[in-house]
């Protein structure tokens, strides 16, 4: 249980740190945001990673997303319950985090302290512009499989970079935010994705929800294919 509770915290730290700094100072504000640009909404992606992996990696080895507990689990390294129960966590951790800024979002004083925020639907949802399904299927599934890749490399109990792994795991987050962000607003992650999704339809747009199916397929494909390839690699 205390693997469980440790991974919907770091997913639920994760969502609102990234999500939040897309939504209340990036680029989801456009003129009204405080100057955050993408390459500010990647660190805070990539910098919340490093966190939690130094938080409660000792607890749970801080997946806290979907597509990488499922390359741990296609690679051998954790049983399918387990694995269950930590994407279970993780998605509560998520649409708990986007409740969160949903609220930031529509609330405030009389002086409109937070309200200002109002003018904008953006939750952090992941989204692609019509037409460009297949280019958001190729990006979600490539950067996954990159990210994952990584992952299961730095943790390798004989080949990781141990103590660094941390580091490593979440500065190729924000490498990944920097060159997919344009493209799909950056999941690799479904969790991160179902959150902001069911809150922005709340809002009264529905077209992220109506496209999650390509942020869940598309990562934990790019997961099966990087389990299958570090096999490859790591097998004497």
């Amino acid at each position: 249980m205390k693997k469980y509770l440790a991974e919907g915290l770091g997913t639920f730290v994760l969502t609102l740190m990234g999500c939040g700094a897309a939504v209340f100072a990036g680029i989801g504000l456009g003129t009204t945001g405080f100057g955050v640009t993408t390459l500010g909404v990647a660190f805070a992606f990539g910098l919340s990673v490093i966190a939690m992996a130094y938080t409660i990696g000792d607890i749970s080895g801080c997946h806290i997303n979907p597509a990488i507990t499922f390359g741990v689990w296609a690679s051998g390294r954790m049983k399918g319950k387990e694995a269950g129960g930590y994407m279970v966590a993780q998605v509560i951790g998520a649409i708990i985090a986007s409740a969160v800024i949903y609220i930031l979002v529509h609330t405030g004083n009389a002086a409109g302290e937070i309200a200002v925020f109002n003018d904008t639907t953006t939750t952090g949802a992941n989204s692609y512009l019509p037409g460009n399904l297949v280019p958001a299927f190729i990006a979600e599934f490539v950067f996954t499989f990159i990210f994952v890749l990584v992952v299961l490399g730095s943790t390798d109990s004989k080949r990781g970079a141990g103590n660094f792994a941390g580091l490593a795991i979440g500065l190729t987050l924000v490498l990944v935010h920097i060159a997919c962000i344009p493209i799909t607003g950056t999941s690799v992650n479904p969790a991160r994705s179902v959150g902001p999704a069911i809150f922005e339809c709340i809002q009264g747009n529905c077209g992220p929800l109506s496209q999650l199916w390509l942020f869940i397929v598309a990562p934990m494909a790019g997961a099966l294919l990087s389990a299958a390839v570090w096999k490859g690699l790591s097998e004497e």
